[in-house]
């Protein structure tokens, strides 16, 4: 099984000049229960289904499962995901020996950008650039889940 071990901020500030990479990504979810969410995702040109499970107490550990699948299938798929639909570009920031996600929203969820930073345990330490915000790590309401059901624009 695999382990994704990762924490979330806000983001306050100037990331993009420090960016090495970028990716478009549309995602959406053939379900998003309580625990456990399965998602179809397109990162530009390729086609993703990722299972995930329950956070931890903390929030920052859960079981993560992704396969590459056809992006026509993966596609196909976001027709059939329920209402609501993640659009957002990730820029890659490095920070000393890891490298921060940083997702800029669009649409209903315009004017929100969470960076993401993973580790290979819950106790690693890591730089924390300038720009980065409040931790919120463990806050449903900034799961990507969370926001096709309520969008951070209504907030």
């Amino acid at each position: 099984m695999g382990q994704e071990i990762e924490r979330k901020f806000l983001v306050n500030g100037d990331f993009k000049r420090f960016a090495t990479g970028k990716i478009r990504i549309k995602q959406g979810y053939l379900s998003s229960a309580n625990g456990r969410t399965v998602r179809v995702r397109v990162k530009d040109d390729k086609g993703f289904l990722t299972i995930k499970g329950e956070a931890s107490e903390s929030g920052i550990s859960r079981y993560e499962w992704e396969k590459e699948i056809p992006v026509t299938e993966a596609e196909e798929l976001l027709l059939l995901c329920e209402p609501g639909l993640i659009d957002k570009t990730r820029y890659l920031v490095p920070a000393g020996e890891f490298t921060f996600e940083v997702d800029e929203f669009y649409s209903e969820n315009e004017g929100l950008i969470i960076a993401e930073i993973e580790l290979k345990s819950e106790s690693d330490q890591f730089p924390k650039p300038e720009w980065l915000g409040e931790e919120v790590t463990g806050d449903m309401r900034y799961y990507n889940s969370m926001l096709i059901k309520n969008p951070f624009t209504g907030w």
